[in-house]
């Protein structure tokens, strides 16, 4: 192999160099020095508050999400706040986010939420089932115009008629015909009581008239059903239960269920965002339905790096759901790889900055002072900001930054199909895509498989190497840390040494991974990729059909569904505890144990039986049980080495649990980063 491109070290620097350029301000003429310029702007490539209406627009803020080849900008419109008193519109902060967005070439994916307080019903919308069109139906018609007391569908028509392609905004900023707001996404995760407690119901008519609203001033847009958080939708799954109020409807099939999008959130596990991809077609289909689905929020905060919370370095137990700033660069490829894989569309990553992450604005402390707030961003805040801006690099990249720019590199165009998931006998994951040609592509067929990319990691402590087929005469491999090197095959195999991922905080993301990409020109036949294996292991390569089941997360074979257009019965069946028999000398063993635990019913009564166990060849010697009370931070409940045991909740609280194992080879479970694997309500 020879190293033929540029280095880690170069990459940073112009990025860093880039802090310091100045752009002009925002302005209709700013349209042309953005197009055709160089800038990827991956076509299923998104970041999150690249620029909002919660600060003023920072052309600095855009340039660095050009540098790393963002495609999209996803920021919620806060309807409270373009609406602070009845009747009067203040769109200012938001006509500049959008013409920034604009005037720099990226898409928008725009959120429409909050209630004004003289809008707001107990938790609802006031007027919210008063017919959607001035003459008292809900039925749609060319030249039909908003009825204004239906206060949702007012300011929904209002806010696409200010910013679709030929909007208000459009006209007046000379804008192009397709230049605009063209993505409404209805809500932001209203399975979570802190963004909406109005209901499953009341949700169903909200997106019922934006849906009618939106498609009767720009019949060409697309509506995004509000991205779900998914905790843990064995509990709770609110597509389901959305889904099932809206069968009842006779008129949804007449206007596709009220939206064109689904949308998904998973964080800090990067499996975990293909298995809410796969999760949520799954329960799409129960409906026969078949949508794009988007992963529009996906990310991990690092704890290495101010303003994570540095000092937990010796106690892992204070960092839950947090990652080293590797481990967040490894994140960006290997969760976007699995959503892929699993059928995503687009893949957004949060955030551009640190910002104020869930913090109060204006939370900021010195580094290395005992603080700890969330470091989700690319680039670290700069000097001045509201939040955490006390970093001594302020302003610079973080490697997830590189990362993310190898991924748009690579994937930018959106040329690419598949994804087939390998588990290479526990040692290694392989995730392959292929790329085909359009037709009339010199030499060869429409469809033909013209390119394969590989994205690859070890699972292991120490270092393997694997056994990848080869197609053609040569291949490129390509670092995280935007290296890249020339691979030639020999006996028609590439042979690739995979970093070993070390430390505990690398049990869920594994090595840093690689992305090795291959032409395969006319005249050579694809390999079979699943020829791909550990050496060592030829024989033991497994090719995943899904996307398993995550922590917390059942089968379909876990959960009982009602058969429609009843209401969704989620309670799941009760899987008993695997047997764990020793099969594996301890001093032979290097397979972490995966525990298990049996799941809960939807409610119980105070005292409840609990009930754990972990698949596991060499026998399991400890167990730490963790619990969490109403969402808030986990605490050990249990050191054990038994299976089960009796708590006592209080009446009305949300109970949920998770469980480490340990065998007897000192081994611990790779779920460091916890996440519910058993919950329940108490009655």
């Amino acid at each position: 192999m020879t190293l033929r491109y540029r280095p880690r070290a170069a990459w940073i620097a112009l990025l860093c160099a880039s802090l310091i350029i100045l752009l002009g301000a925002v302005s209709p003429s700013a349209n042309a020095q953005f197009f055709n310029d160089g800038y990827i702007r991956a076509s299923r490539l998104g970041i999150t508050f690249i620029n909002s209406a919660d600060h003023p627009v920072n052309p600095l803020r855009y340039q660095n999400a050009l540098l790393v080849g963002a495609g999209w900008n996803r920021f919620p419109i806060y309807w409270d706040r373009v609406e602070p008193s009845p009747g009067s519109f203040n769109w200012t902060a938001v006509d500049q986010v959008v013409a920034g967005d604009v005037s720099v070439g990226l898409r928008t994916n725009a959120i429409l939420l909050g209630i004004p307080g003289g809008y707001r019903s107990g938790e609802s919308i006031t007027n919210l089932n008063a017919p959607i069109f001035a003459d008292g139906t809900d039925d749609p018609a060319p030249g039909k115009a908003i009825n204004p007391a239906n206060h949702w569908a007012y300011f929904v028509a209002s806010a696409v008629a200010r910013y679709r392609p030929g909007g208000q905004l459009a006209v007046q900023m000379r804008w192009n015909a397709s230049q605009g707001i063209s993505v409404w996404e209805i809500w932001n995760e209203p399975d979570l009581p802190m963004f909406w407690q109005g209901g499953v119901d009341a949700y169903a008519r909200m997106l019922k008239v934006a849906y009618l609203a939106i498609k009767q001033v720009d019949p060409f847009a697309r509506v995004m059903f509000a991205g779900l958080a998914y905790n843990n939708p064995n509990v709770l799954d609110y597509l389901d239960r959305t889904l099932a109020v809206i069968s009842r409807d006779p008129a949804a099939g007449r206007h596709n269920w009220y939206f064109d999008i689904a949308a998904v959130h998973a964080y800090t596990s990067p499996r975990r965002s293909g298995i809410m991809v796969a999760r949520m077609r799954q329960t799409l289909r129960r409906y026969g339905l078949e949508r794009p689905i988007w992963l529009n929020e996906s990310g991990v905060p690092v704890w290495n790096d101010y303003p994570g919370p540095t000092w937990t370095a010796g106690n892992p137990a204070d960092r839950l759901y947090r990652g080293t700033m590797s481990q967040q660069a490894s994140y960006v490829i290997q969760s976007s790889a699995y959503a892929w894989a699993a059928g995503a569309d687009v893949v957004f990553f949060h955030q551009l900055y640190d910002d104020c992450g869930n913090q109060a604005g204006g939370t900021d402390f010195a580094p290395d002072s005992g603080g700890a707030g969330d470091a989700f961003g690319l680039f670290r805040n700069e000097r001045g900001a509201s939040c955490f801006s006390q970093h001594p690099q302020p302003g610079s990249p973080r490697p997830a930054a590189t990362a993310f720019r190898v991924l748009s590199t690579l994937f930018g165009d959106g040329g690419f199909s598949g994804g087939r998931i390998y588990d290479l006998a526990g040692q290694a994951t392989a995730i392959v895509f292929d790329r085909t040609t359009s037709a009339g592509a010199a030499g060869q067929s429409a469809g033909a498989i013209s390119g394969r990319i590989y994205v690859i990691w070890s699972r292991m402590p120490n270092r393997v190497n694997a056994i990848i087929p080869a197609s053609g005469s040569a291949a490129a491999l390509y670092t995280i840390d935007n290296q890249d090197f020339m691979l030639t095959p020999d006996g028609g195999v590439y042979r690739v040494g995979l970093q070993a991922a070390s430390g505990i905080d690398e049990t869920i993301t594994g090595g840093a991974p690689y992305i090795i990409v291959e032409q395969i020109m006319p005249g050579f036949a694809a390999a079979d990729p699943g020829l791909i294996h550990v050496e060592g292991f030829p024989s033991n390569t497994v090719a995943q059909s899904d996307m398993g089941t995550p922590e917390g997360v059942g089968s379909a074979a876990d959960v009982t569904l009602a058969t429609l257009p009843a209401p969704v019965n989620t309670i799941p069946t009760i899987t008993p505890v695997p047997t764990i028999r020793p099969t594996t000398a301890p001093q032979f063993d290097i397979t972490p144990p995966r525990p298990t635990m049996v799941a809960l019913p939807i409610t119980s009564p105070p005292t409840f039986r609990v009930e754990w166990g972990a698949v596991e060849d060499g026998g399991v010697e400890r167990y730490i049980v963790w619990v969490r009370v109403d969402g808030g931070d986990w605490s050990p409940w249990l050191d054990t080495n038994v299976t089960s045991a009796e708590y006592t909740g209080e009446r009305r609280r949300f109970y949920e649990f998770a469980v480490w194992a340990m065998d007897f080879g000192g081994n611990w479970s790779e779920n460091t980063t916890l996440s519910p694997q058993a919950a329940t309500t108490v009655e």
